[in-house]
């Protein structure tokens, strides 16, 4: 039976989906290939129909990654009162979901480490992902200047990521809540 493109469209963006979702809970090395394609139950070797190569794969479900988590916080920051976008992103991200389901929040979170260590060739990619993310985020931030507001992002996410990783190592909720509530008084109080 032959199957349309969009078909083969629908499969791909699963893989895609399956992969990001998976990268985050387990880390880069979590995402074998052979382990992706049978979350969309698919055999192994499907997966050069698909895609080149795992560094094609890894960069696409990390853009998923990223898409998915400036979606949500956007969508916070867009209902927030005027002013307050960047407060609306704080309380979302430095939230008790957000920190207990790794697989569908930050990737920074979730495998900042590993993409330190990633591959040369992944730089690049790794740093327009990156810049995407922020450019997304820029118009939220606290401040009135372009330099202002990047330099808010800045502080802002790296507090948020750290807080994150430190607070998902904790064993009790009420240990990571400390964490977290912490993290989100001090930016609220800091701009």
């Amino acid at each position: 039976m032959r199957y349309g493109p969009e078909h083969k469209a629908e499969i791909h963006q699963k893989i895609v989906r399956d992969a990001s979702r998976r990268v985050r809970a387990e880390g880069i090395t979590g995402a074998a290939v052979s382990a992706v394609m049978r979350d969309a139950g698919l055999t192994h070797g499907g997966f050069y129909k698909h895609f080149g190569s795992k560094d094609e794969l890894l960069m696409e479900s990390l853009s998923e990654a990223f898409r998915e988590i400036a979606d949500r916080l956007a969508q916070a920051a867009e209902k927030s009162q005027p002013g307050t976008a960047w407060k609306a992103i704080v309380k979302t991200y430095l939230s008790p979901e957000h920190c207990d389901h790794a697989e569908c929040g930050c990737p920074l979170a979730a495998i900042a480490p590993e993409l330190a260590r990633a591959d040369k060739a992944m730089k690049a990619p790794i740093l327009g992902e990156l810049t995407k993310y922020k450019s997304r985020m820029l118009p939220f931030m606290p401040g009135r200047r372009t330099a202002d507001k990047e330099s808010a992002f800045f502080s802002i996410f790296s507090t948020m990521i750290g807080a994150i990783e430190i607070a998902r190592m904790l064993p009790e909720p009420a240990m990571r809540e400390k964490v977290l509530a912490s993290a989100r008084e001090f930016l609220l109080h800091s701009f």
